[in-house]
């Protein structure tokens, strides 16, 4: 009797466990085929929550980067910057990125994008939405590629109404990774080494990245509408033609006469780096050696006997454990190390770039003030042009001093030498118009700077805050009208900027 009371014992030690296994494998199984069920989405369905419906952990890991809101003034940290963006809207406002989350956000509250008070008015072009949403995909499906890059930002206020999502990256039907911006695949195909029609699926995991993190400009392409009127459409294009380099796209922008704007003090034809992220990555180690930017920015975690990509898109070294040490050797303090002195290093030749660039500038500003031709003036401000796009490639791309330190270094020592350059020709020619002993102002602060190079900054946050209370409002108001806002995007968001 008793030999077989530890027989029953045993046996249900043993049974309990497994029996406690195959349900969970069973669960397992089961949320697993949920998973890889085809889901009922809409095409371009700019609502991520509706998409979140069907994989709920890449949702909420999504809705993670909200926790990334603070806002940074840049400006406020070096004010010589509003020197060299004098006569661009970066010179008013300019903040470090934030999450996802308040990609949309970030670009309508802006000074950059100006005070519209309809949807012609403003400052900038229909263009600067297109990185900042899943609405855009689904408008230029709509209307046509051409109609969407046509107009001031302020008419597709009421469209756009969604921040990135996933709509932006995903097929609704297959959920395979998704290319929805055409100007990339053009750009793959101009340069050449990767044609899109052979990218692999690894190659998408960095590519959907790219459809944003790239450098680009506005392309004046003309078109005609429906009606028969000739337009200007300006396109998003990304200068590619030459290869990646910093030098690359410079001469791209040289052959054909570009610039973003003629600066306000020197009057130099300029070129503004937007955020060449993918160009350094796939110029560094990791890119050299086959990584995409998900294996960093969007590791792969479990949960049970699941497995997904972690959508709460930042900084690997948020989480270096699961991030950078599943390849590097060595403790997470020791790896920090490394990498702030890596950034220490960018850093002081960025600063010591941005001082010599502004002087240049406004050494160039005294020069046109004492009568200096334009003959005179080109060599210089070629320089300047030159040197101040090296400075802002290396430092637009913000991650760059990790995806490829040792060509972020050397892109920011020819800026340091072009800039270095500029001063050399401007001493000459401002002794040659009688001033030897000339000293750019002085400027302590963002205010100071901004009240140097002419803007009013008083009358332009006043306008701004108008329209945030205004006409803001309503775009949301006419996107939930259409069906096409999702409220979730937007709960627990509080309104952060620079100047209020």
């Amino acid at each position: 009797m008793k030999k077989s009371w530890i027989i029953t014992i045993v046996s249900l030690v043993i049974m309990v466990p497994l029996l406690l296994l195959l349900v969970s494998i069973k669960e397992n199984k089961a949320e697993q085929q949920a998973i890889n069920a085809v889901p009922d989405i809409k095409k371009l369905d700019p609502r991520s929550s509706e998409w979140g419906k069907y994989f709920p952990r890449q949702y909420d890991s999504y809705i993670q980067t909200r926790k990334s809101d603070e806002i940074k003034d840049i400006l406020k940290d070096d004010p010589n910057l509003v020197v060299l963006w004098a006569g661009y809207g970066f010179s008013k406002d300019y903040n470090a990125p934030r999450g996802h989350f308040y990609a949309l956000e970030d670009n309508i509250n802006t000074l950059r994008t100006g005070a519209p008070v309809d949807e012609k008015t403003g400052p900038m072009p229909t263009a600067c939405w297109t990185c900042k949403s899943p609405d855009v995909p689904r408008l230029i499906d709509e209307i046509g590629e051409h109609d969407y890059f046509t107009g001031a930002w302020a008419r597709f206020g009421g469209e756009i109404v969604n921040s990135i999502g996933c709509a932006d990256c995903h097929n609704n039907e297959t959920m395979q990774l998704n290319v929805t911006r055409d100007y990339l695949k053009r750009a793959l195909d101009a340069e050449g080494s990767l044609k899109f029609s052979d990218a692999t699926h690894q190659d998408l995991r960095s590519l959907v990245c790219a459809q944003c993190h790239v450098e680009y400009y506005f392309k004046p392409t003309k078109w005609t509408d429906e009606n028969g009127q000739e337009q200007t459409a300006k396109v998003v294009t990304l200068p590619w033609n030459n290869g990646f380099a910093a030098e690359d796209m410079e001469e791209y922008y040289d052959e054909r006469d570009f610039s973003d704007w003629t600066h306000k003090l020197s009057k130099t034809p300029m070129l503004k780096a937007q955020h060449p992220g993918y160009e350094t990555f796939i110029t560094g180690a990791h890119g050299q050696n086959g990584l995409a930017c998900a294996d960093c920015h969007m590791p792969y975690v479990r949960e049970g006997g699941v497995k997904y990509s972690n959508h709460k898109v930042g900084s690997p070294l948020d989480d270096i454990a699961n991030t950078c040490l599943n390849c590097h050797q060595g403790t997470e303090k020791e790896f920090k190390a490394k990498i702030d002195r890596k950034l220490e290093r960018k850093n002081e030749l960025a600063r010591e770039a941005t001082d010599i660039l502004a002087k240049a500038h406004l050494e160039a500003a005294r020069a046109w003030e004492l009568g200096a031709t334009e003959e005179d003036m080109k060599a210089a401000l070629q320089d300047i042009r030159h040197g101040q796009w090296r400075w802002d490639y290396a430092v637009a791309a913000h991650g760059a001093f990790f995806h490829a330190p040792e060509e972020i270094l050397r892109v920011l020592g020819g800026a340091i030498n072009k800039a270095h350059d500029a001063r050399l020709k401007l001493r000459v020619i401002l002794a040659e118009l009688g001033d030897t002993n000339y000293e750019a102002p002085a400027y302590a602060s963002k205010e100071e700077a901004q009240e140097l190079v002419g803007l009013p900054m008083d009358e332009l946050v006043e306008e701004k805050k108008e329209f945030i209370n205004g006409l803001k409002q309503e775009w949301f108001e006419m996107g939930k009208e259409k069906g096409i806002y999702d409220p979730k995007l937007r709960e627990g968001m509080k309104l952060k900027t620079s100047f209020n």
